[in-house]
């Protein structure tokens, strides 16, 4: 099998995973899927908790792959949905379906019930929806729809938020009174008064057993299976140090027992292990707060999407949830709603909002014929719509799909904190046992309480959950935020490759210009009569319409385009007469026309000379001049060009201004493109180059090993667009042309292609604090902590909000203004 082969056998899944804590569980599910047969790709997302799996069916599964999560101390979340089934006769019916839908990726549980006609399903999101699932039992002979009474799939962020707050509430109640102890110690909190019973050893060991053993039971749990596995993460430390102050503890008070019957005035430390915790779910509280926002724009393109459809079926209009809608449903869209998926419209005239997907704020008019966009706005106008894509086809759905990839990928620079993340437990633990035998034995001799408090200020203040966060929460925060600016980066690496790029290449047709030909110029002749009426600008372009109208040619379109813009009543036109390469003749109104180039009039006998300055001018700056003639006589001339975007000259200049170098490349002759570069302010320009060969100019480029960005919108530039280190498609381009690319500019304007490098930029300034901080914090922090400088309640309390200091730098990214 050759290595594109084995590429094409491949499936993926993404996998959402819970009982992650800190960057080296992510780490250990990564080697332990990675070692699986058959698994070729395995990356773990600490920050949206998911894994993406790269496998090969044919030696493994899903089942397999969740199997393997679970051996290693995790779980994953799934999701069930009820089915009504209609068709079904026999057993063998419910044990087709069972069968079929068995097979498909991401389901893991089917339950057929032939008596009731019913099917329960638990499937993976991500992986598959319920659309699809509906429409693998349509395909076998069946139907299948949604059950009336499904309830609303529970948001597990929202529910993991709640539990982790509602922890953080009881550990703080309990541990609240274990602190009010604590400050009765201090000779400066002398003042506040301190109830005799908060002394009391045993009523210190009632408060602080349920906060060690109860709520902290999750960082037991997390420690054992780490272990178990031959790794340690952040539960290792914070066991070890937390059950250290506590065992400690308890040994004093039994000892005092022992020793003075009932000594309240021996110290204590429960408070230390009670507080602890509490900070560290505190932290873990905010943290989950933080994460949570960083998806927020999944969120909001989620939240464009229409939530029902009015279909008509059978002759009857009902309403039936986005998901039931399959391909062939005629979908009415009433004035004001959303469109809610992908189609063409059948009947109707409206205009439509495509704001959201291409920027542009004028609505689009609609006619019988055109396509429209799921979740795109029917401005006035009732439609009728015939639903070409649903469900994971729809554009939106794609846009969706490409930023939870994105933001699920892994940049290079991340393979920084998983190798250090990966050897940094076990060097703590040494540290902090050097620490306590230095303390113990060379500190205040036979000061064990010392010497452990010293230790264990190292264990809590070292726990490298910042360094597992500061890579993801980052790609997070940018991809989505460069999403909503309508730039959809296809993965982490891309993010950052951005960064680099030194030459960015420019198609003109399409990505440069609008990629469209419109009327620019109408010059006349003056002092010609034709039959006794001198002809105005509107008459003259009137007459050459008229006889355009019936041309297929682009530059007519133009021509006629143009006449329409001004209002113009075209007359009829008869005798039409295309001659290829020169131009068309036509009677208009009773007058014999011509219109075309140079030759197609002196092959005619007419006199072109005083237009041939003027025709050399107008094809100087990029336009296509066609001389008019009415009777024979030169009556004037009508010049139409592929203008550039309105943006394109801010877009160059803003490139220039960020020490970028801009090269244009086109098929067209060089005067032309000089023309068009010229309008655009670039400097460089590679004209008269076939399609095959600007992948050959690109690489031409990379040779001095410079960073080159290709940017287009044809099919013919997915050759160019795959060679270059970074491929930026525009949106309004091609499927194809979006496919070869690594960034997409869905609102087809070239300010993006600033926009998008200064993001990566802005992601990759942002990555490198994250990482400088969690590094220098532990740089640091370790051994203040070691010297004695460091209480450990101190200690959690730093490093818990270290990890939230670097989520919330993250989150600056999604107020970025470009």
């Amino acid at each position: 099998m050759t290595e594109k082969t084995a590429v094409l056998d491949q499936k993926q899944t993404t996998l959402q995973i819970t009982g992650m804590t800190c960057s080296a569980c992510a780490t250990r599910i990564e080697k332990g899927l990675s070692r699986m047969e058959g698994v070729s790709r395995a990356n773990v997302n600490l920050a949206l908790e998911q894994a993406s799996v790269s496998f090969d069916p044919q030696l493994t599964g899903l089942p397999q792959i969740e199997v393997k999560i679970r051996d290693l101390g995790y779980d994953t979340l799934r999701e069930s949905a009820d089915f009504d089934i209609t068709g079904m006769t026999c057993a063998a019916c419910s044990a087709r379906i069972e069968k079929v839908l068995g097979r498909m990726p991401g389901i893991a549980v089917v339950n057929v019930n032939l008596a009731l006609e019913t099917a329960h399903v638990e499937y993976t999101p991500g992986n598959i929806n319920t659309q699809e699932i509906m429409e693998k039992v349509s395909s076998i002979g069946y139907k299948a729809s949604l059950k009336e009474d499904r309830k609303e799939n529970v948001d597990q962020r929202a529910l993991e938020i709640l539990r982790k707050r509602n922890k953080w509430i009881i550990s703080a109640l309990l541990s609240l009174p274990l602190l009010w102890a604590m400050a009765g110690h201090f000779s400066f909190t002398s003042w506040i008064p301190t109830p005799e019973l908060l002394m009391n050893p045993w009523f210190q060991l009632t408060l602080a057993t349920p906060v060690q053993f109860i709520i902290g039971w999750q960082f037991y749990v997390g420690a054992y299976k780490a272990l178990r596995n031959g790794s340690a993460n952040m539960d290792v430390l914070v066991v070890l140090g937390t059950s250290a102050a506590y065992l400690y503890s308890l040994y004093l008070t039994f000892d005092s027992l022992r020793m003075n019957g009932m000594n309240h005035t021996v110290e204590m430390y429960y408070e230390t292990s009670a507080i602890l915790i509490t900070l560290i779910l505190l932290g873990k509280w905010f943290e989950a707060l933080a994460k949570g926002r960083s998806s927020e724009a999944i969120k909001s393109l989620m939240g464009l999407q229409a939530k029902t459809a009015l279909v008509i079926r059978e002759g009857t209009e009902i309403s039936i949830p986005i998901e039931e809608v399959i391909i062939g449903d005629i979908v009415l869209v009433k004035p004001g709603t959303k469109i809610p998926v992908d189609g063409d419209v059948v009947e109707g005239l409206s205009s439509v909002d495509e704001s959201m997907l291409t920027g542009e704020s004028i609505p689009v008019e609609k006619k019988p014929g055109d396509s429209v966009i799921g979740a795109t706005l029917n401005k006035n106008g009732m439609l009728r719509v015939k639903a070409r894509k649903v469900g994971r086809d729809t554009a939106l759905a794609q846009i969706i799909r490409v930023v939870e990839e994105a933001q699920g990928s892994k940049a290079p620079i991340q393979r920084i904190a998983d190798v250090i993340s990966g050897i940094f437990v076990p060097i703590v633990v040494g540290i902090a046992v050097v620490t306590f035998i230095v303390w113990y034995f060379w500190g205040a001799p036979g000061q064990f309480a010392d010497a452990l408090e010293k230790a264990i200020a190292v264990l809590v203040i070292a726990c490298p959950c910042a360094l597992g966060l500061a890579t993801p929460t980052s790609i997070m925060a940018g991809s989505g935020r460069a999403a909503e600016l309508g730039i959809l980066f296809k993965g982490g690496e891309h993010l950052e490759a951005a960064q680099g790029i030194k030459i960015v290449v420019l198609d003109k047709t399409g990505t440069v210009t609008n990629g469209k030909p419109v009327l620019t110029d109408v010059l006349i002749t003056t002092g010609i009569a034709a039959q006794g009426k001198e002809i105005g600008e509107n008459r003259l372009l009137s007459i050459a319409a008229a006889a355009e109208k019936l041309s297929e040619h682009p530059l007519a379109e133009a021509i006629v385009a143009g006449a329409a813009a001004r209002g113009l009543v075209l007359p009829e036109a008869e005798q039409f007469h295309n001659v290829p390469g020169r131009g068309i003749s036509a009677v208009v109104a009773g007058q014999a026309i011509n219109v075309g180039t140079r030759r197609m009039m002196e092959e005619n006998g007419m006199d072109i000379s005083e237009w041939t300055a003027i025709m050399k001018g107008l094809e100087k700056a990029g336009k296509t001049a066609m001389l008019v003639a009415v009777e024979g006589v030169i009556a004037g001339v009508v010049a139409v060009a592929d203008t550039i975007k309105e943006t394109s000259r801010a877009a160059v200049a803003s490139l220039h201004e960020m020490g970028i170098e801009v090269v244009m490349i086109t098929g067209d002759n060089k005067i032309t493109a000089q023309a068009i570069a010229d309008q655009a302010g670039i400097r460089t320009v590679l004209a008269e180059v076939l399609p095959e060969g600007k992948a050959e100019e690109v690489r031409r480029l990379q040779r001095g090993g410079v960073k080159v960005a290709m940017v287009g919108d044809g099919i013919n530039d997915a050759p160019a667009l795959a060679t270059a280190d970074t491929g930026m498609a525009i949106g309004t381009g091609t499927d194809v042309a979006m496919e070869a690319a690594d960034i997409t500019l869905m609102r087809g304007d070239l300010k993006s292609i600033p926009d998008a490098i200064l993001m990566s930029r802005k992601t990759m300034r942002n990555i490198k604090q994250n990482l400088f901080w969690a590094l220098a914090y532990n740089t640091i922090g370790i051994p203040i902590a070691a010297l004695g400088f460091l209480a450990p309640w101190l200690a959690g309390a730093a490093m818990a909000f270290s990890s939230v200091s670097v989520v919330l730098n993250a989150l600056r990214l999604q107020r970025v203004k470009l």
